[in-house]
């Protein structure tokens, strides 16, 4: 369980100093605070909501925002305002995200690319083995969330796919 009182001290810590980013393990929990907004653990957070609302860990054992009441802040680089209809293809493991087979290769996909259940949107490296990461669903690809060559953790939104 998070001990909510120490959550804000280490927010108000953060705030009123020149650090911009703060990660702590502790007991097998993951918190990461930021000044700026955040994708963790897959989930977008909040982190000016929490001082209302109660806090979890997901199963990735990051800190979620709970309340849902409260909006998500968006993130950098993506519109304010998510289709609920995308369907969201996430990384199944902790791992280094390539879109393409090679350096000088093209991209496996696209923005606006229609893609087919089974075909290959990425690669995930991890442990220097090469993991192909297919579609689950047929559609086109709305949003890559991720630069090629960024690590990427367990159940983070790499693609948005408006599906067929």
């Amino acid at each position: 369980m998070i001990d909510l009182a120490f959550v804000k001290r280490l927010i108000e810590t953060v705030e009123s100093s020149d650090i911009d980013t703060l990660e702590i393990s502790r007991w097998g929990t993951k918190i990461r605070i930021s000044k700026n907004p955040a994708v963790i653990g897959g989930e977008t957070v909040n982190l000016a909501a929490l001082g209302g609302t109660s806090a979890g860990t997901n199963t990735a054992g990051s800190l979620t925002n709970s309340a849902s009441n409260a909006p998500a802040a968006p993130v950098a680089g993506t519109n304010a305002a998510v289709d609920t209809n995308l369907t969201e293809v996430v990384s199944p493991m902790v791992g280094t995200f390539y879109r393409a087979p090679a350096p000088d290769a093209d991209p496996y996909v696209q923005i606006g690319d229609h893609v087919s259940k089974g075909q290959t949107l990425c690669i995930l490296e991890a442990m220097k083995l090469m993991n192909e990461l297919e579609a689950e669903t047929d559609g086109a690809i709305k949003e890559v969330c991720v630069d090629n060559a960024e690590p990427v953790e367990y159940g983070q939104i790499l693609f948005r796919i408006l599906p067929d």
